[in-house]
């Protein structure tokens, strides 16, 4: 009686054994894909809620039928965002913005999903190619807000938009942008590929 008991001990600490070192190999392989995987799903999710704001701020110049930007605030606390209406027929500018002219329309507030692990911006050191034109690298990388020389994106009375691209990442291998197309303003969400630099939607 007593040696089985012994032999059952003995067999439960090999599977505990067994069980950890199956753990740990588990821990070992699955966990950085698993980690990858999150931060992608954390960089789409902030993507799309930029679209999100891109496409009420054009809604929002049709319906007053007067330019309308947005204007995105990366230098102190959370990321934020906040709509300014054209104030004189000239389109909205960030001087105009300044100097009271081109009035806001809705107060800024935070983006849920910029922070601490997803930001405009672009992982360090590694080269991107230019989604309008692949066959060039991506320049200014210090710059992931870019609608023509400015970082306001700015949708007309008419529906039509500035071109423009903003650039998303977690800081290691991840990046996306959302960019915006003049003529139609259709904004589509883009990630990039580092091992095959392309980009995909």
């Amino acid at each position: 009686m007593r040696a089985s008991k012994s032999s059952t001990r003995g067999f439960q600490v090999v599977e505990l054994v067994v069980a950890l070192a199956a753990f740990g190999l588990v821990t070992v392989v699955g966990v950085p894909p698993l980690l990858r995987m999150t931060s992608q799903f954390r960089v789409r999710l902030a993507a799309e809620e930029l679209v999100g704001v891109l496409r009420g701020a054009r809604w929002l110049a049709i319906r007053r039928s007067a330019e309308v930007a947005v204007k995105f605030d990366t230098t102190s606390g959370p990321t934020t965002f906040a709509l300014y209406r054209d104030g004189n027929g000239d389109g909205v500018s960030n001087a105009e913005i300044r100097s009271g002219v081109d009035p806001l329309v809705e107060a800024a507030r935070p983006l849920q999903h910029l922070g601490r692990d997803v930001r405009f911006g672009f992982p360090p050191g590694r080269p991107v190619r230019d989604p309008g034109d692949p066959s060039h690298w991506l320049d200014r990388t210090d710059d992931p807000i870019r609608f023509n020389d400015s970082d306001l994106a700015s949708f007309s009375s008419l529906g039509t938009s500035t071109p423009g691209s903003l650039y998303l990442t977690d800081g290691v291998d991840q990046l996306a942008a959302v960019r915006v197309y003049g003529r139609t303003a259709k904004v589509r969400v883009l990630t990039y590929d580092f091992k095959t630099e392309t980009w995909h939607e």
